[in-house]
C-alpha cells in the first residue's frame, strides 16, 4: 500500500476503482511528467448519489461533499496511469465544474471539497492552482465535475 493510500485510509476513504469513460477519452493520459485527468463526477458504485443544480435540488453543502469524491475518483484515475500515488510530485491544477442554480455563486466553496481533500490526503503536494466555474447542466444531470493535472516525481 503506498503512503497515499495509507492516509487515505487514515482518514476513513477508499480509493475507487476508475469511473469508466461515458464517451470517447480516457479517465486519464500521461505526457511527460504530468497527468491530466478526463473530468470526474461523483460517482459512488458507478452510479450518482445525487443529481441536479446547486442551490436548487443539491445544497451546497452536499456538492462540497460530492466534490471530495470527484476528487477521490481523479486519484483513481491517476493511480491507473502511474501505478503508484506516491509519484506525485504535486497536484499543479484542480478546475471544478458546478451545475449552478440562476442565482447560486457560491462554486469556489462547493470546489473546497476537493482542494481540502488533495490537501488532506498529500499534503503540502496537495496545494494548487484551481478554477470554480458554474455551469448550465453536467453530464447525466451531475451537480459537480472536478479534472486535475498532477505533476510526477521523475521515474
Amino acid at each position: 500500500m503506498s503512503a497515499v493510500e495509507a492516509k487515505l485510509a487514515e482518514l476513513g476513504l477508499t480509493l475507487p476503482s476508475v469511473v469508466p469513460p461515458l464517451a470517447a477519452y480516457q479517465p486519464a493520459v500521461q505526457s511527460g511528467v504530468y497527468v491530466y485527468t478526463a473530468g470526474q463526477l461523483p460517482m459512488v458504485e458507478g452510479k450518482l448519489p445525487v443529481t441536479g443544480k446547486v442551490g436548487g435540488e443539491v445544497t451546497p453543502e452536499e456538492a462540497k461533499e460530492l466534490a471530495a469524491t470527484c476528487a477521490l475518483n481523479a486519484l483513481a484515475a491517476v493511480k491507473s496511469v502511474v501505478g503508484d500515488l506516491d509519484r506525485i510530485a504535486r497536484v499543479v491544477k484542480v478546475v471544478g465544474f458546478v451545475a449552478s442554480a440562476p442565482d447560486f455563486t457560491g462554486q469556489p466553496g462547493v470546489i473546497n471539497g476537493a482542494s481540502e481533500l488533495l490537501g488532506a490526503v498529500l499534503g503540502d503536494k496537495g496545494v494548487h492552482a484551481r478554477s470554480a466555474v458554474g455551469v448550465a447542466v453536467l453530464p447525466l444531470d451531475a451537480p459537480v465535475e472536478v479534472e486535475i493535472q498532477v505533476e510526477l516525481v521523475e521515474a
